[in-house]
């Protein structure tokens, strides 16, 4: 899947589509993202929450 980053306030912005986002079981409205990049390779992986 080809996506184009487009321009947001003062920095770059990537549209995931929903389908990603449910197979990785990402709410964009409560969860927060770990990005890292690996031989010019971007992952983006849910942080998961604990429980205290």
């Amino acid at each position: 899947m080809e996506r184009k980053f487009f321009k947001s306030g003062n920095g770059w912005a990537l549209f995931v589509p929903k389908t990603i986002l449910e197979l990785l079981k990402i709410n964009p409205q409560t969860d927060k993202i770990e990005m890292q990049v690996e031989n010019e390779i971007l992952k983006i992986k849910k942080i998961n929450k604990t429980l205290n």
